[in-house]
């Protein structure tokens, strides 16, 4: 009794987080598209309409000064780098958790590789940036690799027995 709530929760945690991964990479994907579609001066003034009114209020506002810097100095190159690399990592995410959801066997191994992969990339770029951010990403995933590999195993363990050739 006690073991198949402890299933449920997990099986309700694998489902959320798929939801929550679909919604953050769709964003993604879709942020991907806007850099790539969208000239570069109209990302400036999107930026400077949408921090202008902070640096107004709060001149010192660290957060709103930092991106108009950094808004500054993003050439067309920087903007077509990182619209390449959201599209093709939202892309990938957003495949995974379709694949998952649909319950698509080879996909459970393929999306913990996925996933490792991502964790890898996230903890090297936290050594090396600090961002505590990309460590939080690389936990979130580290949990995610857990519930796909719960999910497998219950999906595995539901699976009528196949013959084997004798």
């Amino acid at each position: 009794m006690l073991r198949q709530g402890r299933d449920r929760l997990l099986h309700w945690l694998f489902e959320a987080s798929l939801a929550i991964k679909g919604v953050l990479t769709s964003a993604e994907a879709l942020a991907g598209l806007g850099l790539l579609l969208a000239p570069n001066p109209l990302i400036a003034r999107f930026v400077f309409w949408v921090t202008h009114f902070e640096i107004a209020e709060d001149p010192t506002d660290t957060l709103a000064t930092w991106t108009l810097r950094a808004v500054a100095q993003f050439p067309i190159g920087t903007q077509h780098f990182y619209a390449i690399y959201l599209l093709a990592h939202g892309g990938l995410k957003l495949t995974m958790v379709l694949l998952l959801w649909r319950k698509v066997v080879w996909a459970y191994p393929a999306s913990m590789v996925v996933l490792a992969g991502f964790v890898l990339y996230q903890t090297f770029e936290f050594f090396h940036a600090g961002s505590p951010f990309l460590l939080i990403l690389a936990l979130f995933d580290l949990v995610m690799i857990g519930l796909v590999w719960q999910e497998w195993r219950a999906l595995r363990d539901k699976a009528p027995p196949t013959l084997s050739p004798a």
